[in-house]
């Protein structure tokens, strides 16, 4: 659900009961308790701000003096927290006459790539509309399922459900474009995965990120969760563009199996990829709920001549385990950052 708290300010911040509330200050994309890691993104706005056309919007740490300014009437940007560990971010606004209010979100920044100030961010990818899911052929088996958006489990007040059967291990895909960057080279595929009641019968969660450049190659960021190896694996195009096979390859990093992960709760997924004029993608590191994992030796050519037209595409896939089950998986603040 989306954070709001009003307050009644004059020329200087004072916090007052709700009640009493003029000022409204909205953070959409950050909820109480939300673990992050530094740098998180920030989204909000204060379209009035004790009943005045908003003149700027702010943030600040804690009980710190210093505080970062916008000269807008909404924020959506990189914001480096001070050290690890639980905070309280102040995201504030001020009135064209004086008025202020400020919204106040208690978080915990935990470990993560690094990434630039300079990045592209694309936002809650999993709330928009255009996705859609298949049964995957290169599974045995069949696979069947459906998508939706979900406001109970959720950490944004949308989250994106996955659900799914099978026959004999097959493998539903889900899939949406999110966008246009041919140039792109570096990417950070940032979200929440929550399994829901039982993971027994889920063998592989797959999270793909799909970037067509300039010359009209698709480049495939193809990244598992390998049940069966206890591995994370990703993808390298073994053949030619044009003559393309398409390969898993074990990357020796130890993935715990999705069939054993925590059920009921979030698991924050974050992988770093890059990749080359070449079409060579070198997959650096992967972070499992906060602990990162180096991908040592993770490269290989994975340029693809599909014959798409302009694209960045996202694949979420649930693979089943055994001859015939049902998984349910939730995705939230999928965020991908591309520089």
């Amino acid at each position: 659900m989306k954070k709001q708290i009003s307050a009644l300010f004059m020329s200087f911040v004072v916090l007052l009961p709700v009640s009493l509330a003029y000022a409204d200050v909205t953070v959409s994309n950050l909820v109480d308790g939300v673990q992050v890691s530094s740098p998180f993104s920030l989204q909000a706005n204060a379209f009035t701000c004790g009943q005045q056309s908003t003149a700027a919007m702010g943030y600040s740490f804690d009980s710190r003096t210093d505080t970062t300014i916008i000269h807008a009437d909404a924020v959506n940007q990189l914001v480096t927290a001070p050290a690890l560990g639980a905070h309280t971010l102040h995201v504030k606004c001020w009135g064209v006459y004086g008025a202020a209010g400020v919204a106040n979100v208690s978080l915990i920044v935990t470990n993560g790539p690094s990434i630039p100030t300079r990045a592209t961010v694309v936002h809650n990818i999993q709330q928009l509309t255009s996705w859609s899911g298949n049964y995957d052929p290169g599974t045995p088996g069949a696979a069947w399922g459906y998508t939706a958006l979900v406001n109970t489990p959720s950490l944004s007040g949308q989250a994106r459900q996955f659900s799914m059967s099978y026959l004999n291990y097959g493998g539903q895909l889900f899939s949406t474009s999110f966008g246009i960057d041919t140039s792109a080279t570096h990417f950070v595929y940032d979200a929440q995965v929550y399994i829901s009641g039982s993971a027994a019968g889920i063998a592989n969660l797959e999270m793909d990120l799909n970037q067509v450049i300039a010359n009209g190659q698709t480049i495939i960021y193809g990244f598992q969760c390998d049940g069966y190896a206890g591995a994370w694996d990703y993808t390298i195009n073994s053949g030619s563009p044009t003559w393309y096979v398409d390969t898993w390859v074990n990357s020796g990093t130890p993935c715990p199996p999705p069939s054993t992960w925590s059920v009921n709760t979030w698991h924050h997924v974050q992988i770093v990829a890059s990749r080359d004029a070449y079409g060579n993608v070198t997959y650096e590191s992967v972070w499992f709920d906060g602990v990162q994992s180096l991908l040592n030796f993770a490269f290989g050519k994975s340029a693809f001549a599909l014959g798409w037209g302009s694209t960045l595409l996202t694949n979420f896939q649930i693979d089943g385990l055994g001859p015939g089950g049902s998984a349910t998986v939730y995705l939230d603040n999928f965020t991908v950052y591309r520089w």
